[in-house]
């Protein structure tokens, strides 16, 4: 899978949030305050995201509506797992080590951490 530039993902972030298909114009309102984007300038990059198979464009009617192909979770589990190859040799452990010591975890966030693999490890038992 092809990955998304920043602008791509701001406009999945648009259609994930929805559950029905927009038109260009409603994204385009969406991302007001993000982008002062003009509209050829999104059909630009709405075209370039139907290529790489990130979205679909209905065209069956007058006006075309756009919805997302690939889920919010699938990109996320494919991006960590790209992420995770490429800076920590695939390893998930090292990524959380070297984000501890960059004091990036709160002791909230560390006990939320433990909770959740504690679960993890019930489930594999």
């Amino acid at each position: 899978m092809k990955k998304l530039s920043d602008s791509e993902f701001e406009i999945m972030k648009i259609l994930w949030s929805r559950n029905n298909p927009m038109t260009s114009n409603e994204i385009l309102d969406e991302m007001k305050g993000q982008r002062d984007w003009k509209l050829a300038s999104l059909m630009t990059v709405l075209a370039r995201m139907v290529e790489k198979g990130y979205v679909y464009c209905d065209r069956s009617t007058r006006t075309n509506y756009y919805s997302a192909v690939v889920g919010e979770e699938q990109y996320k589990v494919e991006e960590s797992e790209q992420f995770l190859d490429k800076l920590f040799n695939k390893s998930a452990t090292r990524m959380i080590a070297s984000l501890y010591q960059g004091k990036r975890f709160s002791a909230e966030e560390i006990k939320e951490l433990r909770t959740y693999l504690d679960t993890l490890e019930e489930k594999n038992q």
